[in-house]
């Protein structure tokens, strides 16, 4: 299974994913650039105009759920650990084009959502494959990939996460955590896309700001490291790294393929899983959901990853040879007196993953609900649960390269749609764009 996730996850596939970004920022006449700070303002403002269950606010936190999590912390320290600084440089790259795809994914899963027989907003990618684009076998397709990868990265993969950070620093066993957590998973799962919004829009924004400022406080403390830090990525994205310390070195290839990867990884621009969400905003136009949605790939790896980045940088640590959660420890723990710095990461590893639960325990239903209906969504939710306590107690890296797998899988079909939609999209967005412009369409509804 890890030879096909190499497949899977290869060139290839990288390529795919950052070309489907650069073209859509051409169709798209950069909208990510020309529209940031209104789309800022739209995904903060308490607009709940027209069909949806949850706002704009809510649509976003709920995506922002499933993406900023393990990926933040994790994945740019192992980005730096293995491809040097300048691997940050180009995960910063890849989002900005990431954000032209994440506009795309939610301006077609808006326009092409469904209402079902419960009278809740059904979209996604599957849904603009089948009714944008005809081809149904496409959308079934991706829900079966996404179906399959969420009991793996958005189940098992979260709770074993939390179930090993707990015990490790409380020493708590796994299975009494791993009860409490699937209980906790019911009480939200249970109430559907709204109370999952609901809580996510208070844990996300709480989660954040607690991790953004014990990194801001040792940025501060390590001022003066800041430009050598900025210079450092900027130099080495273009030249490797050389060996350092308890750093290996790194090639010019390497550092490309790890900030790509890295930066893919932590955002999930055109893997298709966060439309699901967009899909069920309050909005009677598709182009705003859009760019409230790509605020969260601009939020999450232009904001958050550079955060845990500069940690990186100024501490030095980078140089430790430590990789993943352990290196973003040794910084933070280098940052801050006594155990703050552990206990800050270890808070946020813990409650990232939970919140990548619930996220992904609506992606993973709705995908399941495009293949057999509403009514088996239900008895979905009660196997998610189960699944919470079983992802708690088990070894996983079979489950690690399976989710690796079906996540890729995933962005295929997605990607397929994207690009053959993006007639359409540029279309529509620049009747949209000429709506405001002549006031036909308000800014604030």
């Amino acid at each position: 299974m890890a030879d096909l996730s190499g497949i899977v996850w290869g060139p290839w596939l990288l390529l795919l994913l950052v070309g489907t970004g650069i073209w859509l920022t051409i169709r798209l006449r950069g909208i990510q650039f020309r529209s940031l700070i209104y789309a800022l303002r739209l995904a903060f403002s308490k607009e709940r105009e027209g069909d949806g269950d949850i706002s704009h606010f809510g649509a976003l936190m709920t995506a922002l759920a499933s993406t900023i999590g393990v990926g933040n912390i994790a994945g740019v320290s192992t980005a730096v650990a293995l491809g040097g600084p300048g691997a940050v440089f180009w995960m910063w790259l890849t989002a900005l084009f990431g954000m032209a795809t994440k506009y795309s994914e939610g301006f077609l899963a808006v326009r092409f959502r469904k209402t079902n027989a419960n009278g809740e907003i059904s979209g996604g990618p599957m849904y603009y494959l089948e009714h944008g684009l005809g081809k149904k076998w496409l959308g079934m397709c991706f829900a079966l990939f996404g179906a399959l990868a969420a009991f793996g990265i958005g189940n098992m993969v979260q709770a074993n996460t939390t179930a090993a950070a707990i015990n490790e620093v409380v020493g708590i066993g796994k299975v009494p955590i791993g009860i409490f957590l699937a209980w906790l998973t019911a009480l939200v799962i249970l109430g559907g896309i709204k109370r999952i919004a609901k809580v996510s829009c208070i844990l996300v924004p709480f989660l954040v700001v607690v991790y953004f400022g014990g990194a801001v406080i040792i940025i501060l403390k390590n001022l003066s490291h800041v430009w050598p830090g900025l210079v450092s990525i900027i130099k080495q994205a273009f030249t490797g790294t050389a060996m350092t310390g308890g750093f290996a070195g790194a090639t010019l290839a390497q550092t490309i393929r790890f900030g790509v990867a890295r930066g893919l990884f932590s955002n999930e621009s055109g893997l298709g899983s966060a439309p699901i969400a967009a899909a069920a905003a309050k909005t009677n136009q598709p182009a705003k959901q859009a760019l409230v949605s790509m605020t969260g790939t601009f939020l999450d790896t232009i904001v958050v990853c550079s955060i845990t980045a500069l940690v990186l940088a100024t501490t030095g640590v980078w140089e430790s040879g430590a990789t993943g959660v352990a290196l973003t420890i040794q910084a933070f723990s280098a940052g801050l007196p006594g155990q703050w710095g552990q206990w800050i990461v270890t808070l946020g590893i813990v409650n990232f993953a939970f919140s990548t639960i619930l996220g992904w325990s609506y992606y993973g239903e709705k995908c399941f609900e495009y293949l057999v209906g509403e009514r088996w969504v239900p008895y979905y939710r009660y196997v998610w649960v189960v699944f919470v306590l079983v992802g708690a107690v088990v070894k996983l890296d079979l489950v690690w390269n399976f989710s690796d797998v079906m996540n890729g899988l995933m962005a295929v079909p997605n990607l397929i749609g994207l690009l053959m939609l993006s007639s359409l999209l540029s279309r529509e967005t620049k009747q949209f764009e000429d709506g405001l412009k002549d006031g036909s369409i308000g800014r604030f509804d």
